[in-house]
């Protein structure tokens, strides 16, 4: 057995071997469209890397042997595979080798926190900067819609005969609905809006995730067999009962998010000019709204609007006010720029813009005029105190420092829940205190037989990538219940 000293050694020499190896110690700089003209427009704000540049970064890869990165990645892609092959410039190759564990690889190269999973892990970062997988993989899927490529992976099986309903078109069903496929299940996947795409539609804005790339890797799904039926509220159209019952699907996928908006409880939040990120960006990414009334849904365009809160849809939300206009743009967020949840990349992007970000203050109070709109918020100072429960350190407000800020639109992106209507419609699916569904980790099997959950319903607010991986684990799961039943009673 090796020593803890012996271990030590093995790693300085992999540090030193690196640093002999390696004459670009920097990821290579993503372009991106100039901070004065993407402010005012929802166009994306990267640009992409050419071919010069994929390959340049790739070959900053070492391939260790220990290939660390994969350990990182929710959806098990082989990066290293996929990075020599860019290195060697077989982007098809690069393109299939990523396909055949991810469905939605140019909306992961986008939007996943790639930081704080495969990148984290990078032999390459434990000296230097780790290797740019993210903005790799997105290369790689970006080319491949440019030239026409289909996976590999999409050929038809040899059906099984069984059929799955998926509810929810987010990352999370639309993973297990095409691994199913793929193992030659019938799959239709009902999703309430008039797009399908889930959060990915109606939560991420444009200049971060275009549109139309969702709806691309979506119709990819649609070629191996996937079903999908919009407009379908599951609790209203069906219940979960009727889709075994008078549907004949033998297994259910929940996937369906959380989507119940938080607020929290000081006077004024129900002023006119007072949204949710969930419904601010829903307004704006699904329904168009920054394009009324050549579209049918408005929205407030505010001078001076506030969103509180310090995650990526807070992010969001702030950089779409300036899009839609907004003179200043304020960031309110009750913790420093150390604790923020948010991606970097986003806090940096959102800086260059001309968010204003006001860091230890919480607004206490929304303040209306005599038409019951928004005119100011009033904030009190805060002070970091001992860790919470998430072990950030809890803010703890300084009496007699409150302050106003003038605005006229104040966003909330302070949380969100699961929303209550498929388990107010099925009593026998458990849920806990919070409204999230009850499933194992492993398998997303609920007690409920049949029914499997995966992604924010079941863990609340978590990221693109962690959906993903809930769906895969499940869409096994199910293909084990399915070729492999259970009796009645078991």
């Amino acid at each position: 057995m090796r020593s803890a000293s012996g271990g030590g050694a093995v790693h300085a020499r992999v540090v030193r071997s690196m640093a002999k190896k390696i004459t670009q110690k920097t990821k290579t700089p993503m372009p991106c469209v100039d901070p004065a003209v993407r402010s005012r427009a929802f166009v994306e704000v990267a640009s992409g890397y050419t071919e010069e540049m994929a390959v340049a970064e790739a070959n900053r890869c070492i391939l260790c042997k220990n290939r660390p990165c994969i350990a990182g990645c929710p959806v098990e892609i082989d990066i290293p595979k996929f990075i020599q092959k860019v290195a060697e410039g077989d982007f098809e190759g690069a393109f299939q080798t990523l396909t055949e564990k991810n469905v939605l690889p140019a909306i992961c190269g986008r939007v996943c926190p790639q930081e704080d999973q495969c990148e984290k892990l990078c032999t390459l970062g434990v000296k230097f900067e780790p290797v740019a997988i993210g903005r790799l993989e997105r290369f790689v899927a970006d080319r491949a819609a440019a030239f026409g490529s289909q996976s590999d992976s999409g050929t038809s099986p040899q059906p099984t005969g069984h059929k799955v309903a998926v509810v929810g078109s987010g990352p999370a069903g639309l993973t297990v609905a095409a691994d199913l496929a793929k193992m030659g299940h019938s799959v239709t996947i009902f999703e309430a809006l008039h797009e399908a795409g889930g959060v990915l539609m109606y939560g991420i804005p444009e200049f971060r995730l275009p549109k139309e790339i969702v709806q691309r890797e979506i119709h990819g799904l649609e070629r191996i067999g996937v079903e999908l039926k919009v407009n379908h509220v599951i609790g209203r159209t069906f219940t979960v009962d009727d889709l075994f019952e008078e549907l004949g699907y033998e297994a259910v996928f929940i996937g369906t998010g959380a989507g119940l908006p938080h607020f929290p409880k000081i006077p004024g939040v129900n002023l006119i000019g007072v949204y949710s990120a969930n419904e601010y960006l829903t307004r704006s990414n699904l329904m168009k709204a920054y394009k009324f009334p050549e579209t049918d849904t408005p929205i407030v365009h505010g001078r001076r609007v506030a969103v509180i809160g310090g995650g990526n849809t807070a992010m969001d939300a702030v950089r779409t006010a300036l899009r839609l206009g907004a003179e200043h743009a304020y960031l309110v967020y009750r913790r420093t720029e150390h604790e923020m949840p948010a991606r970097l990349e986003e806090i940096e992007h959102a800086k260059e813009e001309g968010v204003e970000i006001s860091f230890l203050a919480a607004p206490v109070g929304i303040l209306g005029d005599d038409r019951k709109r928004v005119c100011a918020m009033r904030c009190i100072r805060m002070e970091l105190g001992e860790p919470d429960a998430s072990g950030r350190r809890s803010p703890v407000p300084q009496p007699g420092s409150e302050f106003e800020i003038d605005v006229d639109v104040v966003v909330f992106a302070v949380g969100q829940g699961a929303n209550p209507l498929i388990r107010s419609t099925t009593p026998d699916l458990h849920v806990n205190k919070w409204g999230n569904i009850c499933a194992d980790a492993a398998t997303g099997a609920t007690e409920k037989k049949g029914v499997f959950a995966g992604g924010d319903i079941v863990t609340g607010g978590a990221t693109v990538i962690s959906a993903m991986g809930a769906g895969r684990r499940a869409a096994r799961a199910i293909d084990v219940y399915l070729r492999n039943p259970l009796p009645d009673g078991v």
